[in-house]
């Protein structure tokens, strides 16, 4: 592992409604061994302002990795999703789909606008975090992300 200090964090975005996941990945990431800015937006809109860099995201980075909640206000995870693949700025950004959803539909749906990955969010706390720490190790040790 590299010292860091010399190396760039990950840039991660969060999309995520639910109050007590969203915190609980914010926890495991920030306690996590990879070195990482986590950024979180609890709707569809915000999500899209914030890849987008509109008002009041004009300064943010460009995320290195998404984890996007499916069952969003305002904009749905699907449409979020859409938007992001169908853009040519923002379609190489890796998405991470975590949604409390295991209907077939769905995990279709997913994959087929080009979702990197779609995992169930377990509802109990001990393997929600296991599920966020595994996230970590996988997309953020081991594979190699389009940084900008």
């Amino acid at each position: 592992m590299s010292d860091r200090s010399t190396v760039r964090p990950i840039e991660i975005l969060l999309i995520e409604d639910s109050p007590s996941d969203a915190d609980l990945a914010i926890e495991v990431l920030n306690q996590g061994k990879i070195l990482n800015n986590l950024h979180f937006v609890e709707d569809g809109v915000e999500a899209i302002k914030f890849l987008r860099r509109k008002e009041p995201y004009l300064r943010v980075p460009r995320p290195d990795l998404i984890l996007l909640d499916l069952h969003l206000p305002k904009k749905s995870g699907i449409e979020v999703l859409e938007e992001i693949k169908t853009d040519p700025i923002l379609k190489l950004i890796p998405v991470v789909i975590l949604s409390t959803s295991a209907a077939p539909e769905d995990i279709f749906k997913s994959y087929s606008l080009h979702a990197n990955c779609y995992i169930t969010k377990p509802v109990d706390f001990v393997e929600f975090t296991k599920v966020v720490r595994l996230i970590e190790e996988f997309w953020l040790a081991v594979v190699k992300l389009p940084l900008n």
